[in-house]
């Protein structure tokens, strides 16, 4: 089949490898999602969401579990912090918090996260503090 970056596809997890894990892409091609796109655990034959990252010059075929792209990534990174916050005020985290941190609590990786506070912050939706990021009130 034929796959362009940003198609949407059906993963199966086959294996994990010390580069990430095998994928079975819409139960016909192999693909890789490298660990470093990776941010909750993934059991072998969990079936999850994925997209084609890249197809590869030898065919192979690189895929994540987040869509490309900037406009594509932010606005459910902004929409996960902001329901945090809704829920709880106040999160402590910040833009020096560790990435395991960031990682355990919003399950996305510290450029993301970045990014999305950083999205935010232009925005008037949030103030930043050393330790911690509030929800300002509309």
């Amino acid at each position: 089949m034929l796959y362009h970056a940003g198609d949407p596809v059906d993963l199966i997890i086959v294996r994990s490898t010390p580069l990430g894990y095998i994928v079975q892409i819409n139960d016909q091609d192999e693909g890789l999602l490298f660990k470093n796109d990776v941010y909750q655990s993934l059991e072998r034959g969990e079936e999850v969401k994925g997209y084609i990252k890249q197809v590869r010059e030898d065919g192979k075929i690189d895929v994540s579990l987040r869509p490309q792209g900037f406009r594509n990534v932010i606005d459910p990174d902004c929409d996960t912090i902001l329901s945090v916050l809704k829920e709880k005020k106040v999160l402590y985290l910040s833009d020096k918090s560790s990435p395991e941190s960031i990682r355990k609590s919003l399950q996305m990786s510290k450029k993301a996260f970045k990014k999305a506070i950083g999205f935010l912050y232009k925005r008037k939706v949030i103030r930043l503090f050393d330790d911690r990021i509030e929800l300002l009130q509309s």
